[in-house]
């Protein structure tokens, strides 16, 4: 298994997991004791970082299946007690979905893109589609300037190429 340490020494992962939980986050997980489960107090006292920032950052995780807990109950109190351990195992395989989530999301936008044609008001900057604007008789309905026709080649372009690189740093293009 490979430890938090080399996992953050990844300069991609380490971007992803600093944007998802901040540097305390990534402070937490630096201090996070090898093995074992541990409840939020007990990071926070061993890890010296805020009890807030500890919870804040393993629900977060556990968002993206990368910590999980078991619940105890107390028995006499009747309280609960969460009891931590991370799986930064799966970073990869989240990251991967995450890109694939992306990806669709791209691919989508791009047939959108390649199947409409558009139209732009040049004084409000907003753009709209074919049947849009043969609604409004091509007068813009903010100002009431006339439509002028928008190339989105450009748009299309950026697009092929970010699906292209995203396609094969995935090894699918």
């Amino acid at each position: 298994m490979v430890s938090v340490t080399e996992l953050l020494n990844d300069p991609a992962i380490n971007a992803y997991v600093l944007r998802m939980i901040g540097e305390e986050g990534i402070e937490l997980l630096r201090r996070f004791p090898e093995g074992g489960e541990h409840s939020d107090e007990e990071l926070a006292e061993m890890t010296g970082v805020n009890l807030n920032t500890v919870r804040h950052t393993l629900y977060t995780l556990y968002e993206r299946r990368l910590a999980e807990y078991r619940r105890l109950k107390n028995t006499e109190t009747g309280w609960l007690t969460y009891l931590w351990h991370l799986r930064l195992d799966r970073v990869h395989d989240v990251l991967e979905e995450q890109v694939r989530d992306v990806l669709e999301h791209l691919d989508t936008r791009l047939a959108y893109e390649e199947k409409n044609d558009f139209y732009m008001c040049k004084n409000c900057s907003v753009v709209y589609t074919f049947t849009d604007a043969a609604n409004w008789n091509f007068e813009c309905p903010n100002c009431e300037e006339m439509l002028e026709h928008f190339d989105n080649e450009l748009i299309a372009v950026a697009l092929r190429k970010r699906i292209d690189r995203i396609k094969e740093s995935l090894g699918s293009a």
